[in-house]
């Protein structure tokens, strides 16, 4: 049994102090006692929350998913670390049949062999999208929706962003929803009306991926899909990096959907790195004052990192930290359906110890010290 100590303890609902927290592989429990066996940590007064969960993530420090490598898997998963993530989905863009199918079985194949924070599984990013909303994927090889095209990776697809309104989206979401139902389906690079929208929720669609960007606008005349989803039960995922929305939309999000709203980094290769020049499936991407960008200025993911979201939500909020970790723990693992974001007896010890701006400085996965 180990223990850390002298930690401010984030549980789903306070900050507590004074109190441990024992563990091996999963946690044992929060107590005010301390066994006199139990191998210490002292935290030094670190706030202590669980791990960070990515759920929309390409790639960081020169690697990205569709390397289709081992070697770049992995190398995501390890550099991650320094961000406060212990778990994440590997996340995919629109590039050729061969390429995705690369991408996927790399995953699938390699999912449990990493050496850093845990591969929970694929999020697959188009290419089943809207042409008008393509954003920083390649438009080349946009096509409608083809279950054939992913059926044998089914087991290690865990979220799917795709356009409602394109031509046999409605019977994709309809077979996946009754014979796929671990799978999150959201909606995103999408030109859906708010009536199309609303329509979706009732087929399968659930989420939408990075609220704002790469759909419709909201409109007083026309309120689209980001009227649909703030006034639904649905769930949605923002790049909380200053640039993809204005921070002064932060407070409104999370009055509107609270345990519904998800924080995530869609960083892309540059990620984690000092560099100005780097790409994105087979598109160059120019990275310049935190911004990354295609050739003609669309935005192209980010090199957002977990706790950077964090830090930014939080100073332009007035959430409490259990309502802000909330978002990056327990919420993205409660719509994946995994056991996983909480300091909870029996759940996974995956936890993170970070300072009050937010900078890493221990991070644990299933009881292991790896960073």
């Amino acid at each position: 049994m180990k223990a850390i100590i002298n930690a401010k303890i984030i549980t789903d609902t306070e900050v507590l102090e004074g109190y441990n927290l024992l563990y091996s592989k999963k946690i044992i429990k929060i107590t005010k006692e301390l066994p006199i066996w139990a191998k210490v940590i002292d935290a030094e007064g670190l706030y202590l929350s669980a791990g960070f969960i990515d759920i929309h993530i390409h790639g960081s420090n020169g690697f990205d998913v569709m390397d289709a490598s081992f070697e770049a898997l992995d190398g995501i998963s390890k550099s991650i670390l320094q961000t406060g993530t212990t778990s994440f989905l590997a996340t995919t863009m629109t590039m050729s049949e061969e390429e995705i199918v690369k991408g996927l079985a790399n995953v699938q194949k390699y999912k449990k062999s990493v050496t850093g924070a845990k591969v929970l599984g694929t999020h697959l990013e188009g290419p089943f999208i809207n042409l008008e909303k393509h954003g920083a994927q390649n438009p080349e090889f946009i096509q409608k929706p083809n279950f054939e095209l992913i059926k044998p990776f089914m087991d290690s697809i865990n979220m799917i962003t795709l356009a409602p309104e394109v031509e046999g989206a409605k019977e994709f979401i309809e077979y996946l929803t009754e014979h796929h139902p671990h799978v999150l389906l959201s909606i995103g690079h999408s030109d859906a009306t708010y009536e199309e929208s609303k329509e979706s929720f009732k087929w399968g669609v659930s989420h939408a991926t990075h609220l704002f960007n790469a759909m419709n606008p909201l409109h007083h005349r026309e309120p689209g899909i980001v009227g649909a989803i703030l006034e639904s039960d649905a769930s949605c995922d923002v790049i909380a990096d200053l640039i993809h929305i204005h921070p002064s939309f932060f407070n409104m999000l999370y009055k509107l959907k609270k345990e519904e709203l998800i924080l995530i980094t869609d960083a892309m290769r540059a990620g984690c790195m000092h560099c100005t020049m780097s790409e994105i499936g087979d598109q160059k991407v120019l990275v310049k004052d935190g911004e990354a960008r295609l050739e003609d200025g669309t935005l192209a993911g980010s090199i957002l990192t977990m706790n950077g979201a964090l830090k930014n939500f939080y100073e332009h909020t007035n959430i409490s930290l259990p309502e802000l970790l909330a978002m990056v723990t327990s919420i993205p693992a409660e719509k994946l359906g995994l056991k996983l974001g909480k300091l909870e007896e029996d759940y996974p010890a995956d936890f993170v110890l970070f300072d009050e701006k937010f900078d890493t400085k221990l991070v644990f996965i299933e009881g292991i010290l790896l960073r």
